[in-house]
C-alpha cells in the first residue's frame, strides 16, 4: 500500500481479483467476496498524525464500500516493542469506519507479547463503548502465532513483496456431509480428507492458472468456516449424536484437524477447525444455553485452530479480565506453536442473561453468559 497512489493500486488489484472470481465461478464454485490485505498499517501511515490517518482510512473505507471489497489494514502492533499508541489509533479507525479490519499480534516465535495484550484489551474496551451495538470488535482480532498470508479476517496481514493471493474456504457443509455418513473417527477423518481433496484439487488448478499474470499464488487456508445456518456446530453434533460441548466434541475437533492436515496442497494461515460462536447458528444457540464456555473453547483449541472467535461477553467485563483471557490464548498458542485468535465482543450496557442485539448480517444473536 502506498498512500499516495493507493487508488490506482486498488483498481489494478480489483481487475485481477474480479477476473479470479470469474475463474472460480466457471470452475463451479460460489465466491462470497474478494478481499485486499495490506502490510501492517503503521508501515505506511506512521508518518501521519492521528487525525490524518483516520481521514485517510475513512477515504479508503468509502472506496471499499463503493467498489465492493473487504479489506484488512493489518496489525497495529507486530512486535511487543511497537508503540501501543498504534493500537489506540486502530481503535479510532475502527470506530470511524464500517468495513476496515485490523489486529494486534499478542504472541509470536519470540514469545508472548504482554504489552500488546494490554493494548489489545484497551482497544476492545474502547471499540465496544464507541460503536453501534458494540459490534466494532467484529472487525478486530488479537492473533497469536499467526504468520503472514492468511485470507481469513480480521487477522489477515502481509509482510514481504506484494501481488500475492490466497484462498479461504467456507466448507462446513463438506464436513457436515461426511459426519452425517460416518461416526467413526478413523473412517470419518479419511472420508473428510478425500472429500476436501476433491474440491481443493480443482481450486488449486484454477488458482495456478491465474499465475500467468504478475500475481503469485501462495495457497489455501483450509479452515472449514461456517456461515450461520451452514454450521460447523451442527456437523459436529451429527458426528457425536449429542449437543455441541458434550462428550465427543473434542474427538470431533481432532478428527477434522487430522483431515485438514492430511490434504496434500499448499496450506496458508490457520488451516484448522474454527468455532466462531456468533457466526454459527448452532454454536450461538449452545452458547446461549450455557453448553459452551471460554474454558471449553480453549480446551478444544489444543487439538484444533479455534481460539476464542466471535465470543460475546457482558458489558461489565474489565480490562484486567480481558488481559487474562487474551493471555490464556497467547500462552496456549505459544506453548503449542499454533495460530490462535481472540475476537471478543463485550456488549456495553448488557449483563449476564441479556440477549445481544447485533445488527451485522453475519452475526447470530445469543444470550450472554457469565465469565468463568
Amino acid at each position: 500500500m502506498d498512500p499516495d497512489h493507493y487508488r490506482t493500486q486498488v483498481q489494478q488489484t480489483l481487475v485481477f481479483l474480479r477476473s479470479a472470481s470469474d475463474a472460480f465461478k466457471k470452475a463451479g464454485y460460489d465466491v462470497q467476496g474478494i478481499r485486499i490485505t495490506t502490510q501492517p498499517f503503521p508501515e505506511y501511515a506512521g508518518y501521519m498524525t492521528g487525525g490524518q490517518a483516520v481521514t485517510f482510512f475513512q477515504d479508503y473505507d468509502r472506496l471499499a464500500t463503493a467498489q465492493g471489497f473487504d479489506t484488512s489494514i493489518g496489525p497495529a502492533m507486530l512486535n511487543d516493542k511497537d508503540d501501543p499508541r498504534q493500537a489506540q489509533l486502530l481503535a479510532k479507525i475502527l470506530e470511524n469506519t464500517t468495513t476496515l479490519e485490523g489486529s494486534v499480534i499478542i504472541a509470536d516465535a519470540d514469545g508472548i507479547h504482554w504489552r500488546a495484550i494490554s493494548a489489545a484489551s484497551r482497544l476492545i474496551s474502547e471499540v465496544a463503548e464507541h460503536t453501534p451495538h458494540s459490534q466494532g470488535n467484529f472487525r478486530f482480532a488479537a492473533t497469536a502465532m499467526l504468520k503472514s498470508g492468511t485470507p481469513f479476517y480480521p487477522g489477515s496481514y502481509y509482510s514481504g513483496v506484494g501481488n500475492q493471493f490466497a484462498l479461504a474456504l467456507q466448507s462446513a457443509n463438506v464436513v457436515d456431509e461426511v459426519f452425517r455418513r460416518s461416526h467413526d473417527p478413523v473412517e470419518a477423518a479419511h472420508l473428510l480428507e478425500q472429500a476436501l481433496e476433491i474440491h481443493v484439487r480443482v481450486l488449486d488448478v484454477t488458482a495456478r492458472s491465474l499465475t500467468s499474470t504478475n500475481w503469485t499464488y501462495s495457497g489455501i487456508d483450509l479452515s472449514p468456516a461456517p456461515l450461520k445456518e451452514v454450521s460447523i456446530g451442527a456437523a459436529i453434533e451429527h458426528f457425536t449424536g449429542g449437543p455441541f460441548g458434550g462428550s465427543g466434541t473434542m474427538t470431533a475437533a481432532a478428527t477434522i484437524t487430522q483431515a485438514l492436515r492430511a490434504v496434500p496442497f499448499a496450506h496458508v494461515g490457520y488451516s484448522g477447525l474454527m468455532l466462531p460462536v456468533l457466526e454459527d447458528s448452532v454454536l450461538a444457540q449452545r452458547w446461549g444455553q450455557g453448553g459452551v464456555s471460554l474454558d471449553a473453547l480453549l480446551a478444544y483449541s489444543s487439538v484444533c485452530g479455534t481460539g476464542l472467535d466471535t465470543v460475546p461477553l457482558p458489558g461489565d467485563v474489565t480490562r484486567e479480565q480481558l488481559d487474562r483471557i487474551l493471555g490464556d490464548v497467547a500462552t496456549e498458542a505459544f506453548k503449542l506453536n499454533k495460530p490462535l485468535s481472540a475476537r471478543l465482543l463485550p456488549v456495553t450496557g448488557k449483563k449476564v442473561g441479556d440477549h445481544t442485539e447485533f445488527s451485522d448480517p453475519f452475526l447470530v444473536n445469543t444470550t450472554l453468559q457469565p465469565l468463568p
